[in-house]
């Protein structure tokens, strides 16, 4: 394996259960050092396509190397390369949050390895809880102790699935400066969120799956470049009605707004203008660009 293989290489990978299709030869590669996304709906085949790269459901066909070693064939190897977050909530209840840490330690063959478990302990916040029985801690402490489960044997890959779902703004905040620091040290991460903003802000690549297929893998800002439409949510004064002109470009916004679509920036000013022609006062202007969730819901409509 030479160092410039991809951390991920996922070829034509194919994976049926019963009449469902679960990923229909999903090919793509994640690069050595990249903040990676992986998002789509429920159903999509994102946590199917994670769990055959841990080797815990094998592809129909086609193959996926983690750092190089073949999921299949070199299981040892690669999943030592590779650090996974479940979405579930799985744990032993009978060990403490150490124990349970030094435990995934030795099956990596990781022997003394508290100066990095105390580390990662500090960094999630779970220093006050290390002493604590896995079955009396929280939701939230329990995602925490998962993600260090992830992390205990220093992988270079860590694929993260959905690691914030119902944890606190404060763990949040916390969790993704700790993984940004791990990136910028050289690890490899792959996130599925269904936070888009997230994704936005983290990951410099996206792949968009649905019923198994890879709809888009594009760089996050090229993603975001394909909508070119602004909005300019409008709140009327005195519950002044839209002039006629408007109602193809408007809807209501679901906070009571009234969401206009503009093709560019030029349009803001001639847009204001007309609505100020025809009596219409405004209470608050506000002009939002596309984001993310915006690309995806399209990419989503358009491929329904």
């Amino acid at each position: 394996m030479s160092d410039s293989s991809p951390a991920l290489l996922i070829e034509g990978v194919c994976k049926r259960y019963a009449s469902l299709q679960a990923l229909d030869h999903v090919s793509f590669e994640v690069r050595q050092g990249e903040f990676f996304g992986l998002l789509g709906p429920n159903g999509a085949g994102k946590t199917t396509l994670i769990s055959t790269m841990a080797g815990l459901t094998r592809p129909d066909d086609g193959r996926i190397r983690v750092m190089g070693h073949d999921v299949v064939s070199d299981y040892r190897a690669a999943r030592r390369n590779l650090g996974v977050v479940p979405q579930e909530l799985v744990f032993d209840p009978f060990f403490t949050v150490r124990e349970t840490l030094r435990i995934q330690s030795g099956y990596f063959g990781m022997g003394r390895n508290d100066a990095w478990i105390d580390e990662i302990l500090h960094h999630l916040d779970l220093g006050a809880k290390a002493d604590v029985n896995m079955r009396a801690l929280s939701g939230g402490m329990k995602r925490r102790v998962l993600v260090a489960q992830a992390l205990v044997h220093r992988p270079p890959v860590i694929v993260l699935d959905e690691p914030t779902a119902g944890v606190d703004v404060e763990l949040r905040q916390n969790l993704w400066a700790f993984v940004r620091r791990l990136n910028e040290q050289g690890h490899t991460i792959v996130l599925t969120t269904h936070y888009l903003e997230e994704a936005e802000s983290l990951c410099g690549r996206i792949a968009m799956l649905k019923q198994g297929r890879v709809l888009a893998l594009e760089t996050t800002s090229d993603l975001l470049s394909r909508r070119f439409q602004l909005t300019l949510l409008l709140r009327l004064r005195g519950g002044v009605a839209l002039p006629q002109a408007f109602h193809a470009v408007a809807k209501a916004s679901a906070d009571g707004r009234v969401a206009i679509a503009l093709d560019g920036a030029d349009d803001v000013a001639a847009c204001l203008a007309q609505l100020h022609a025809a009596g219409v006062g405004l209470d608050d202007v506000e002009l939002r660009r596309p984001d993310l969730e915006d690309v995806f819901i399209a990419m989503m409509q358009e491929a329904a």
